[in-house]
């Protein structure tokens, strides 16, 4: 019998699949396409577990689909441009271009030693002309129709990294990259309107039912519609608008509140020093609507007024440091009594705080400590008195609007894309600007504007900003300067999944083709894209759409967010008090008798602490090298623990005693399905003529083949699936192979088994779909279940020995109950338990269960 050579295997399927061209594919309109894509990678170097697990989970998916007998594409890429190249190349004294194809083509072989059916033929790499220059010739079309501009703003700048970032990429007023703080600097950039589509982007969420709710909820929160009144105050001829979604408390307004970024604080503190040096200090600080980590709420007083809308109370204007001016208009009225930040603000500076809004239930107001924040009954507020929240909000709103001070409005957290990055390893913007300072497009004849590859970096910024002969350039004969910002990253992530579909097409996309594949039916990736990639990409398909590439709404039907990987991580304390991480492999673990952690130490015999399983990464050192394992155990055993370990929504851990459990399993079903095969010819099975036995274990088979295809088309619970099957091998494995019909059987299960490994497994399957007598499994069908096989008047009894369960018993419908008791009495399972034993009494519940009390 041929011994399991995992290396051997591999490599002879892996180049079949190669020669042949097995995962090709192109439009046919005769089968049912299914598009499976999983989130392409950046080419750091070398894979790691996160992105093991996550392409298992869509080659998985791509393999069952197959076998369905569907038209599978799945493609695979490269998102190629981003900073961490640049610092990689300044890191290594090379060029970014450079550090990149050397990295695609390292990652590109460790991929295909795992076995990933991916179409090679549609690879594509974004940082390539041949890509960008599609995304530069769309960027020209939006800009004719008025969805690009440029504008001089406050942008979020990361000091450390020298460039802008969009709000999605800002996090905790922190860097999302880098945790550096963010300050806000005023410069020019490009922004694309995508607050346009805001409305329909939210409205649209209602019919991806393929999407987590989760993933859902974040978006809607992040586009975040709400219903408003916009209010008119003036200063001087100058109209202020404070937008509130509460309108009910107008009439508690004691105070105007403008961010220290609003235009109008130019005007203000003309012949002001302290207002001057006040808005000077707090000016770059990155405001979030939470406010600002760390920092006080801060105000003062200017030496003007306003009226109030309604009651021309005169209130008093303050320049503060909490007011976001890229959410709202960047002014806000104070509402103390009502308002809990403004609570604090009129507490600290001595402002009136008037309540407006009592209690539903009568019960007493009381303001001594906090603001009352809930909506209630107007009280002090003139004619609206008596009135609940949404009778206020329309007539105060009406009021408003009769003396023109105000009018309904819905407004939007979500802010237009700012697409301008000041870093060089990205696509050029095609815009140039003439010696008249006049910004122009590039000719579509000239695109693509292509970034130069042979730049070699240094910490000074962008290479192309000093670099003359490429900046310098002509417009119709005239001399011009290129733009030297280029597009955010996720400007190339934003419809690559489209372009797969005609990677070759002399336009950004071929129609006829990305309309046969697109949407994408299953989508798998991280959920922390959630407001930015999947934002980003749910807005350029309807762009795609309204220029007339696309039919369809919406680029994936189907979103499957995999869970982190986690491993085991170790720290040192060094003498300045800092944390040494340790890598897992440099340390001994001593164990006590229940398996937990008792000792940890390092190679130096240092005693070092463990910090739990957390998620891998090289800063923590606890990351592991799938190429080792693949070495180690192979491509197949790999897939199978990562399948099987965890749910694939849920974090995994890592366990190498796991892996070693995934490797016995394949190395049995190699050892039953060659014994099998070893005993000659299968007879035809003769369904009718199965003994009561045969029938049972037939069955279970069916039942099997039932569940596992539940499990993965609709659940996508792969391990669950795997855990069935694993039952199933054991099943067969204790099966009588001594008749020709018994045998007969086993070759259904064990047929069954190969098929459904298949997707998890490909590279054993492969192998022992030819030694069961089949010729491709690559061309077979999913195993169809016989609903007659499920017909039985047999039932599964389950044993419990003072409530804990220890056996299963399958009998005939017709056994008796003292039948039953014997049973299971005499069961092997169970007698270990009983036996010296004084049997108290025995509970049976008649078709489920019978329970055995002893002393």
């Amino acid at each position: 019998m041929q011994n399991y050579d995992h290396k051997d295997l591999e490599q002879k399927v892996q180049q079949h699949w190669e020669n042949n061209k097995t995962f090709v594919v192109t439009e046919d309109s005769a089968k049912e396409k299914f598009y499976c894509l999983s989130m392409f990678p950046y080419p750091s170097g070398k894979l790691h577990m996160g992105h093991v697990r996550n392409y298992t989970i869509g080659d998985a998916i791509s393999r069952f689909q197959r076998l369905q007998g569907k038209n599978v594409m799945q493609p695979i890429g490269w998102d190629a441009f981003g900073l961490p190249a640049e610092n990689a190349a300044i890191k290594n004294n090379t060029a970014p271009a450079l550090w990149t194809y050397e990295n695609i083509k390292h990652m590109k072989k460790q991929l295909k030693r795992l076995g990933f059916s991916y179409d090679w033929n549609r690879e594509i790499t974004t940082c390539t002309p041949e890509y960008y220059r599609w995304e530069q010739k769309f960027f020209t079309q939006l800009y004719k129709k008025g969805l690009v501009y440029k504008k001089t703003s406050y942008v979020n700048w990361c000091s450390n990294d020298q460039t802008v970032l969009a709000n999605e990429q800002v996090e905790n007023g922190r860097c999302w990259r880098c945790d550096s703080k963010i300050v806000q600097r005023k410069i020019p950039q490009w922004f694309i309107k995508i607050t346009k589509y805001a409305q329909e982007m939210l409205d649209d969420l209602d019919h991806l039912d393929g999407w987590p709710n989760m993933v859902k909820a974040m978006q809607r929160n992040w586009i975040g519609r709400s219903e408003g009144v916009e209010v008119f105050f003036r200063i001087g001829k100058i109209q202020l608008r404070a937008y509130t979604t509460r309108p009910d408390t107008i009439m508690g307004v004691t105070c105007l509140l403008i961010s220290v970024n609003h235009p109008i604080v130019e005007k203000i503190k003309k012949n002001n020093p302290k207002l001057t040096t006040f808005i000077n200090e707090h000016r770059n600080i990155k405001i979030t609507e939470t406010g600002i980590a760390g920092i006080e709420n801060k105000g003062m007083a200017t030496n003007l007024t306003v009226t109030h809308p309604l009651n021309n109370r005169e209130l008093p204007v303050y320049i503060t440091n909490f007011i976001m001016m890229d959410y709202g208009t960047g002014v806000a009225m104070a509402v103390p009594a009502h308002d809990q930040r403004d609570y604090a603000f009129a507490t600290k500076y001595s402002l009136d705080i008037i309540p407006v809004i009592k209690p539903e239930d009568k019960s007493k107001l009381n303001i001594s400590k906090k603001a009352y924040t809930d909506k209630g009954i107007l009280f002090n507020s003139d004619e609206f008195n008596g009135l609940k929240f949404q009778d206020a909000f329309n007539a105060i709103s009406k009021k408003l609007e009769t003396k023109g001070r105000g009018r309904k409005t819905v407004n939007f957290r979500l802010r237009d894309w700012n697409i301008s990055r000041q870093r060089y390893w990205g696509a050029p913007i095609p815009m140039v600007t003439t010696e008249d300072g006049e910004i122009h497009l590039v000719p579509s004849e000239k695109l693509p504007v292509i970034l130069p590859e042979n730049v070699m970096m240094n910490s000074g910024g962008n290479p192309i900003k000093t670099n003359p002969e490429w900046v310098k350039t002509t417009l119709n004969d005239q001399p011009a300067l290129r733009e030297t910002d280029t597009f955010d990253t996720f400007m190339e992530s934003s419809w690559y999944y489209a372009r797969y579909c005609s990677p070759k097409a002399e336009d950004i996309l071929d129609p006829g083709k990305a309309n046969y594949w697109l949407p994408v039916d299953q989508y798998v990736g991280g959920i922390e894209h959630a407001c930015m990639h999947l934002l980003y990409s749910r807005f350029f398909h309807k762009l795609l759409r309204d220029e007339g590439y696309l039919k369809s709404n919406e680029p994936f039907k189907k979103l499957l967010c995999q869970g982190m990987v986690l491993g085991d991580a170790f720290f040192h304390i060094d003498e300045k008090g800092n944390k040494e991480w340790i890598a897992p492999t440099d340390v001994t673990t001593k164990y006590d008798n229940e398996g937990q952690i008792e000792k940890v130490l390092d190679n130096q015999g240092r005693q070092v602490d463990y910090a739990g399983m957390i998620k891998m990464s090289k800063s923590k050192k606890n990351g592991i090298d799938p190429q080792a394992i693949v070495d180690k155990y192979g491509a197949d055993t790999i897939r199978l623990f990562t399948m099987f370990a965890s749910p694939a929504e849920m974090t995994l851990e890592w366990k190498e005693s796991g892996v070693e459990g995934a490797n016995r399993f394949l190395k049995r079903v190699w050892k039953l399905v060659q014994e099998h095969s070893k005993k000659g010819v299968i007879e035809t099975l003769n369904i009718s003529s199965l003994s009561e036995n045969q029938k049972e274990l037939r069955f279970y088979i069916h039942k099997t083949i039932a569940k596992v295809s539940d499990d993965i088309n609709r659940r996508q619970t792969f391990n669950t699936a795997i855990a069935a099957i694993m039952e199933l091998t054991n099943k067969l494995a204790k099966a009588p192979k001594n008749d020709t019909q018994n045998r007969a059987i086993l070759d259904e299960g064990f047929k069954a088994i190969i098929l459904m490994l298949y997707p998890i497994t490909p590279h054993i399957s492969y192998k022992l779909w030819t030694v069961l007598g089949e010729s491709d499994i690559d061309s077979a069908l999913w195993p169809v279940f016989d609903p007659k096989a499920l017909i039985t008047n047999n039932k599964t009894i389950v044993i419990q020995v003072n409530g804990k369960l220890r056996a299963k018993l399958c009998i005939p419908g017709n056994i008796t109950q003292e039948q039953i008791k014997e049973l299971s009495l005499n069961n092997k399972n169970v007698t270990k338990f009983i036996s010296g034993q004084t049997i108290h009494k025995i509970i049976y519940i008649p078709d489920k269960l019978i329970n055995i009390v002893i002393n």
